[in-house]
């Protein structure tokens, strides 16, 4: 079975590792758009175009499940990539795991991009599943475009930052980009030993591994791993290498291609 992931830059990664560890046998399609990355800052009616476009390009590729491990994707294309593709298609969304977090903390720090700081969806998540706990929002500027080039420095200094803007006493931290992951080791370093790490990737993966099953296929895959860059396949970008998941895949990208 073929499962399509679509995300602007890495944030794929740490859902994909985590696929492809739970099921091997699976075919994924990795859909990055290195060319117009970040996806952020675009206007939502762009994002809706371009996401919409590229899941499209995903069921063509043979795509019987369509993950978004990306929040901008999620929040702003969801909807309409589920009415594009029909009953047929599950698409998996992500939500940032702030529920999860507030069910076990009384104070939580929110790490995101800027975007989806500011953004009203966040904000109606904190309402709904964290209203009754003390959550402070934390802008990590830079830190994904950084991860995203594989620029060392760069994500040390947004990591400093972002430690900076963390009250001392929290409890639990989520990882609202997911990007983020990929450097946990990094952020956890930084951070009391007692702080709590949230992140979407494990419960994406999980409930793409529930799709699966749900769909069934005649054939389980044969565990290709293919890259997609901005609608022309490739290869995983150098700087995913860099990281833990970026090996794993990137290694089974390459055999397949030799």
């Amino acid at each position: 079975m073929i499962v399509a992931l679509i995300d602007s830059g890495l944030g794929m990664l740490p859902t994909a590792a985590r696929l492809r560890q739970a099921r091997p046998e699976l075919d994924l399609v990795l859909m990055m758009d290195p060319d117009n990355a970040p996806w952020g800052p675009k206007p939502d009616g762009w994002v809706v175009d371009r996401v919409v476009g590229t899941a499209q390009h995903a069921v063509e590729l043979g795509a019987e499940v369509v993950v978004l491990p990306c929040n901008t994707a999620s929040v702003t294309a969801l909807s309409h990539v589920r009415a594009a593709l029909g009953d047929t298609i599950p698409v998996v969304g992500t939500v940032p795991a702030i529920k999860p977090a507030a069910a076990v903390s009384d104070r939580i720090a929110i790490w995101a991009t800027a975007a989806t700081t500011a953004s009203a969806y966040q904000g109606r998540l904190i309402e709904q599943f964290a209203s009754h706990r003390t959550v402070t929002s934390v802008a990590c500027h830079g830190l994904a475009d950084s991860i995203d080039r594989g620029d060392e420095r760069g994500i040390g200094a947004a990591i400093t930052a972002a430690v900076a803007a963390t009250p001392t006493d929290v409890e639990s931290i989520v990882l609202g980009c997911t990007h983020y992951p990929l450097v946990l080791d990094r952020i956890v370093s930084q951070l009391p030993g007692d702080v709590t790490m949230f992140d979407s990737a494990e419960a994406v993966a999980n409930q793409t591994v529930r799709r699966v099953d749900e769909v069934g296929s005649s054939g389980s895959g044969t565990g290709r791993v293919s890259v997609w860059l901005s609608g022309i396949e490739g290869d995983l970008p150098a700087s995913a290498q860099r990281y833990r998941e970026g090996k794993l895949l990137r290694g089974d990208a390459r055999a397949e291609q030799h």
